[in-house]
C-alpha cells in the first residue's frame, strides 16, 4: 500500500524558533518555568522595548495562515473517535490526516485503521495501543 501524500506541502518558514521567555524568569525560581506574560510595569525596560532586552511577543511573529496547524507531514489533524467520523475525511484525504482520540478502545481502533486504509486516509497514530497489548 502506497502512502497518501498531501495535496501541497509548503516549505514552512518560522519567523522565530526560540520560545518567548518571561521577563526576569532567569532570576526567580517561582517563575522559572512559567509561560509568557506581558510586562505591565510603569518603568519596565522590556515593555518600553529598550535595546538589548527580551523581545516582546506580538502578532508580527504569527505563522502564515496557510501554514498554521500544519504538521511536518504536510497534513492538518482531525480527531476521530469512531468509523462514522472518519467518513467525513473521505473527500479531504489529501489535506487532513485522522488522529484517533486517546480514549478509543483497541477494538474500535482496529476498525478505524482498517476503514482508513480502504478510504486512503492517513492515520497519525495508527500503531498506538496496538503494539503494547499484544506483547502481554
Amino acid at each position: 500500500a502506497k502512502m497518501v501524500k498531501p495535496l501541497v506541502k509548503h516549505k514552512i518558514v518560522k519567523k522565530r524558533k526560540k520560545k518567548f521567555i518571561r521577563h526576569q524568569s532567569d532570576q526567580f525560581m517561582r517563575i522559572a518555568r512559567s509561560s509568557w506574560r506581558r510586562p505591565k510595569g510603569i518603568d519596565s525596560r522590556v515593555r518600553r522595548r529598550f535595546k538589548g532586552q527580551i523581545k516582546l511577543a506580538n502578532i508580527g511573529y504569527g505563522t502564515n495562515k496557510k501554514h498554521r496547524h500544519v504538521m511536518p507531514s504536510g497534513f492538518l489533524k482531525f480527531r476521530v473517535s469512531n468509523v462514522k467520523e472518519l467518513e467525513v475525511l473521505m473527500m479531504h484525504n489529501r489535506t487532513y490526516a485522522a488522529e484517533i482520540a486517546h480514549n478509543v478502545s483497541l477494538k474500535k481502533r482496529k476498525e478505524i485503521v482498517l476503514r482508513a486504509a480502504q478510504l486512503d486516509i492517513k492515520v497519525t497514530n495508527a500503531k498506538a495501543k496496538i503494539t503494547t497489548k499484544e506483547d502481554e
